[in-house]
């Protein structure tokens, strides 16, 4: 296996402007790796005998022969190789081999240059082969500046739909194509004028406030849509935020509302703890569309919908082997014990439940099944609102191994 990577920047220029150290490296191996595109650039500068490894999906075949080059390899990426890039590939399957880096401006950072923006303050967020998570947790967040990597799927057009579909109306969108190439265009534009408008392949693009983001703490529930006939059914806002202290959101990274409802405690738990992954369970059909219209209204895009009868789930896939974090029952169709044990089963260590019981029957059947299942019982803290039933919230936490 080659114990030397060289990895050279490069932005879409067809003359590169290399360091001479760089230049030296070309001259001095034989090995080279990058996309076709880096190849086109660099062409006139490679020996008169190469081979070139195409870095291209899937990834883990161009790793595999990575590790057979028996010499040194020069590999072109775009832009910076550790701001998402392939200098983080190569240390995490080669660890302790030898990494020597020539960065070159990334596409943010040149966008940023050509618009004069200062970006010292700038959340990145790469929607290339990923999930919309890092752009939802920037935008709940009520970040100013988002700096935002593309691919052929998630396009500025199709991001500037979401953010509408979402409410985050409050910002302009600057998209750069082809950033440093022949073809450079950069385009200043409205989310609305975005969403209808066809861009270049090679593009990212800047998200600027032009009004401060607006982040709610207690939604009322009157603002929610609710099941018709039932304005009841719905966690209140006093008692949703207890319930969302008790169960210590800031430490969790994993969260999952059981009978969701209106999802008036997953949407809550989802704008204060952007960063957050909540999953949202419920079996009554009629909930699936009041989530989807109540996460919209109120600015909640990435949370994990499960339809169905949740003690049917596989729930080992859906928190995977590490357990799920913080769990809320919001509903429990009478079938308390089954659910808090089937819950009991996948909390991490520490992991905390917790339920809102208006009647000491629920509470005490709580208790029971903390008991049952060997957690630790919290005092509940109890609260009386206005003119609604008193509420205990009734937590329990899995003891450490």
């Amino acid at each position: 296996m080659s114990e030397q990577f060289t990895l050279i920047g490069l932005s879409d220029s067809a003359e590169p402007h290399l360091d001479f150290a760089a230049i030296a490296a070309i001259g001095a191996s034989r090995i080279f790796a990058g996309g076709n595109r880096h190849r086109e650039i660099v062409g006139a500068l490679l020996p008169s005998t190469f081979r070139w490894i195409t870095i291209a999906p899937p990834i883990d075949g161009v790793l595999s022969q990575l590790a057979e080059a028996d010499e040194p390899v020069v590999v072109f990426v775009s832009g910076d190789p550790f701001f998402y890039g392939f200098g983080a590939t190569l240390q995490k399957r080669f660890p302790g081999v030898s990494i020597q880096s020539f960065p070159s401006f990334h596409s943010l950072q040149m966008l940023a240059q050509r618009c004069l923006i200062p970006y010292q303050s700038m959340r990145h967020a790469s929607l290339t082969g990923r999930s919309w998570e890092e752009l939802d947790r920037a935008l709940i967040g009520g970040e100013r500046l988002i700096g935002v990597l593309t691919d052929t799927r998630k396009t500025p057009p199709e991001v500037a739909r979401r953010m509408l579909d979402f409410g985050y109306s409050g910002y302009r969108m600057v998209v750069g194509e082809a950033l440093g190439g022949s073809e450079e265009r950069v385009r200043h534009c409205t989310l609305e004028e975005a969403a209808g408008m066809e861009f270049g392949r090679l593009n990212c693009l800047l998200l600027e406030a032009t009004e401060p983001p607006k982040r709610r703490f207690g939604i009322p529930e009157n603002l929610f849509d609710g099941l018709p006939g039932r304005p009841n059914m719905i966690t209140k806002m006093p008692f949703r935020l207890a319930a969302l202290a008790a169960l210590e959101l800031g430490r969790a990274r994993t969260f999952w509302d059981v009978g969701f409802c209106t999802g008036s405690v997953a949407i809550e738990a989802r704008l204060q703890f952007p960063g957050l992954a909540v999953t949202a369970f419920e079996k009554r059909p009629e909930c699936d569309a009041l989530l989807e219209t109540n996460a919209r209204r109120f600015g909640a895009p990435g949370i994990a919908k499960v339809m169905g009868d949740f003690l049917e789930q596989n729930h080992r896939a859906l928190c995977g082997s590490d357990g799920v974090d913080a769990v809320f029952i919001g509903g429990h169709g009478d079938r308390l014990g089954e659910l808090f044990a089937a819950v009991a089963n996948h909390l991490a260590p520490g992991g905390r439940l917790v339920m809102n019981a208006v009647r000491e029957s629920s509470a005490s059947a709580f208790a029971a099944s903390a008991a049952r299942c060997g957690m630790e019982l919290a005092e509940p803290l109890r609260l009386a609102v206005g003119d609604h039933n008193p509420v205990a919230v009734m937590k329990a936490a899995k003891l450490n191994p």
